[in-house]
């Protein structure tokens, strides 16, 4: 492929003259694929999805469903699409699109294409297997191994989600010359270096972390995107248009994930669902966060070094990493410096990152307190911003708690430390007495505002209780240490 361009259900289709702002649904539709479908702009409804070559967990690849009302286009260049219109037709149905048939899993039909790529992206996962014999399944699993956190990105307004159920539950395995299927066993296409300029606004992919960094130090004024959750809300619902976008997504050395002695170092470019799965429950707190963080859809493009640059307060990695102790390391073109979290931000969507800087990684230091927890407070139990998140990691030693890291979103300009309620858990007995002492002085921690999603008073109250909750779920806890 020599021009700009994606493949899409099996044909080299060329980008042509597209601004850095073009998503790939507006690219897709613009090419008839119709089937891709605009619901809310915001990676929250799932009619948009499709799905993506990606490098797999081994030298093969995974089919990814994404939101692609979010991903500009350019950033799928020299990678492979698959739309509803490329799973099967009304000919020869997908079996996806078969289940979803017979088993009523589609009324109006409006939502059908995304559900039906984002169950296909879940058809086709490696690992993905029956429970012999009758064995119980997982939670949210079905008994063929279904795991139905893969639709929790997927919104249906008039169906109702039981045949939708169903119809993923009622899927087999692959056939054995199932072409999708076969992609697993070869290299997805590797990320190649992109520059296209289309009037005054360019789109540029590196390859390289010292080509990344030289390109910011020369335009420090870029947008830096790497999933585009968070600028592709900005580009769909308040017009964002920027001179230049630089993506980062697939620079290696933003993909690394290295567990040594004394810490360990998670790359700010790995998704989130990469991470939960090199992870393996590895950091429990993390383990507990990142199941909560929006949907799966959200979590194949979003990344943790994207959550913390956006600075956002209503960030949900921060108050986790927050109590974990972590660093963030700041790289750019001369080098790298080590900042503690507690210290990196400033104020309202600021923080101590320079324009010319990226953050490279997050490291979090070993040994794991032995009790950690994250608490989230949202109207919807997936998909959703919290109102209040809480990050909890303490120690315990003989019944005393010896450490405290506590780590608040939502609550004030930026995520905070809950220093005044630490020293007041420090150096006292585990105990109820102690936890409600402590719950009074944690409802009183940053500084709550009304707005749409909760009123000052109720994240107050939200604060005190969830320290009540971490005690009544943990009166004695294990004093191992990770």
């Amino acid at each position: 492929m020599g021009a700009a361009g994606a493949r899409v259900n099996g044909h080299d289709i060329a980008f042509g003259d597209l601004a850095p702002h073009t998503t790939v649904l507006e690219w897709l539709r613009g090419k008839g694929l119709t089937g891709c479908k605009e619901g809310c702009g915001e990676g929250e409804c799932g009619a948009c999805a499709v799905l993506v070559a990606r490098p797999g967990d081994g030298s093969g690849t995974e089919w990814v469903a994404v939101n692609a009302c979010l991903i500009p286009a350019l950033g799928l260049d020299g990678q492979e699409i698959v739309t509803a219109e490329g799973l099967g037709s009304p000919e020869s149905l997908h079996p996806v699109q078969y289940e979803m048939a017979v088993r009523g899993g589609s009324q109006c039909g409006y939502c059908t294409p995304g559900f039906v790529c984002s169950m296909a992206a879940e058809f086709y996962r490696p690992g993905r297997e029956a429970h012999p014999n009758g064995g119980a399944p997982r939670p949210d699993h079905g008994p063929n191994g279904f795991d139905l956190h893969a639709l929790s990105g997927n919104l249906c307004r008039c169906t109702g989600y039981r045949p939708i159920r169903d119809a993923a539950y009622a899927l087999g395995p692959p056939a054995s010359d199932d072409p999708l299927a076969r992609r697993h066993e070869a290299p997805a296409s590797p990320a190649r270096p992109t520059q296209v300029r289309t009037g005054d606004a360019e789109f540029l992919r590196p390859t390289a972390l010292a080509d990344a960094l030289r390109l910011l130090r020369e335009r420090p004024s870029a947008t830096v995107v790497a999933g585009s959750t968070d600028w592709g809300v900005e580009v769909n619902l308040r017009g964002a248009r920027a001179r230049c976008v630089i993506a980062v997504d697939r620079v290696p050395e933003l993909r690394e994930l290295a567990i040594g002695a004394d810490h360990v170092e998670i790359g700010a470019g790995l998704t989130l669902t990469e991470i939960e799965r090199r992870l393996a429950g590895r950091i429990p707190l993390l383990g507990r966060l990142l199941p909560q963080f929006a949907s799966r859809l959200i979590r194949n493009s979003a990344t943790i070094g994207g959550n913390l640059g956006t600075g956002s307060p209503i960030g949900d990695t921060a108050p986790a990493l927050l109590a974990l102790d972590a660093d963030v390391a700041l790289a750019d073109a001369d080098g790298e410096r080590y900042v503690p979290l507690a210290d990196y931000f400033t104020g309202y969507r600021r923080s101590v990152r320079r324009a010319d800087e990226l953050i490279r990684a997050v490291r979090i230091p070993l040994p794991l307190a032995g009790l950690a927890d994250f608490h989230k407070i949202a109207k919807r139990r997936f998909d959703d911003i919290s109102s209040v998140a809480v990050g909890f990691a303490l120690e315990v030693t003989d019944g005393t708690v010896v450490r405290a890291r506590i780590g608040l979103g939502g609550v004030a300009s930026t995520p905070v430390r809950a220093r005044a309620t630490e020293a007041v858990l420090e150096g006292r007995p585990w105990s109820a007495e102690t936890a409600e002492t402590a719950a009074q002085v944690l409802r009183g921690e940053g500084t709550p505002l009304d707005d749409h999603r909760a009123s000052a008073a109720y994240r107050a109250a939200m604060l005190g209780q969830s320290l009540l909750k971490l005690y009544a779920e943990n009166p004695s806890p294990q004093e191992v240490r990770g």
